[in-house]
């Protein structure tokens, strides 16, 4: 399946952050497309811009109590899910929820259209590695009741239960791991590491690095995660497939990087870590490159550079609709 071949696809959790870059990007590519939201942790600011496009529309539902979209569907992309800690940690039930029964019903709609299901699952899965670089075939190491095993344990269980659908019914799917995406249409105050150092050091404030700031992450522009879930679309298997960077860098180091491309003097300073943080994290992305012909393209450089600079013109916009909605004194 080439991604015109994609046909008319439904996007679950289609205006959050990854979901509305894959909106935009599948739009562009010919094909039409459904964005599901109910709006939990996305925003209908991310697909506004989207609105008025040919073979785009909008539906405001939650994936949890049920999936009904009228008329041909040819493709089921799966990413309906709190993402960052402070929101699975704010909506813990909720997100176990995305995960088993909105996974469910979104597996139930593609089978009643013959449609193939794409999961954005997690480099969550993987816990807090014992392998390092983290390889499909690896089982990870999770706390199954810490605070961020309803977002780990979510994506553990929607992976389990697409390939029971898979096995049992012959469902097409594919799940691939997404290992830390940044870039364009974050939330400043998501709690994600890139978002809240690139917020912090625009407004001149301390940036803040969790412990000692050595764990690492691997991250990975938006539109490199974008074009390996839609090569994953178009595949013939169900992976699991790591999509991913596979340059790993320290917090403190990302933290140093951000501070420099926004030519801020922030200090970087140590806060508590929070429990379970992962202390590595590296994709193995040989299956990508192998199966899907996908590797990232965008330099971290440019993704920072690109990213700040959407953050600073965010940034002047609030501060301008401010300004603006002041009222005026002196008037009769």
């Amino acid at each position: 399946m080439s991604q015109a071949r994609i046909g008319r696809a439904v996007v679950t959790g289609g205006a959050g952050f990854i979901g509305s870059h894959l909106c935009e990007r599948l739009l562009d590519g010919g094909a039409e497309v459904v964005c599901v939201d109910n709006f939990a942790t996305g925003s209908a600011e991310n697909v506004r811009h989207l609105a008025g496009r040919s073979g785009f529309s909008a539906l405001e539902a939650d994936v949890t109590l049920g999936l009904r979209v009228p008329g041909r569907v040819d493709t089921v992309f799966h990413l309906a899910s709190a993402a960052s800690p402070r929101d699975y940690l704010r909506l813990p039930v909720e997100t176990l929820e995305a995960g088993s029964r909105g996974t469910r019903n979104a597996l139930d709609a593609a089978a009643e259209h013959g449609a193939r299901t794409v999961l954005a699952s997690t480099s969550e899965v993987y816990g807090d590695p014992l392998h390092h670089p983290q390889h499909e075939s690896y089982w990870g190491n999770v706390n199954p009741v810490g605070p961020r095993s309803v977002y780990d344990e979510a994506k553990r269980y929607a992976e389990a239960l697409t390939m029971a659908y898979h096995r049992a019914y012959g469902a097409d799917v594919g799940i691939a791991r997404i290992f830390n995406s940044y870039g364009p249409g974050m939330r400043p105050g998501d709690g994600r590491a890139i978002p809240t150092f690139i917020r912090q050091a625009l407004a001149g404030e301390p940036i803040t690095v969790s412990g000692d700031g050595m764990q690492t992450r691997s991250i990975c522009y938006v539109d490199d995660t974008v074009r390996g879930l839609i090569a994953l679309a178009g595949a013939d298997i169900t992976g699991p497939v790591n999509i991913g960077s596979p340059y790993e860098l320290s917090i403190r180091r990302l933290a140093e990087l951000v501070r420099g491309v926004c030519r801020s003097e922030s200090p970087v300073v140590q806060v508590g870590r929070p429990a379970d943080d992962p202390r590595f994290r590296r994709p193995d992305t040989t299956l990508a490159a192998q199966a899907l012909g996908w590797r990232p393209r965008v330099p971290m450089e440019e993704g920072l550079r690109l990213t700040v600079e959407w953050f600073a013109a965010a940034a002047q916009r609030r501060e301008e609709e401010g300004r603006a909605a002041e009222p005026t004194a002196g008037r009769a």
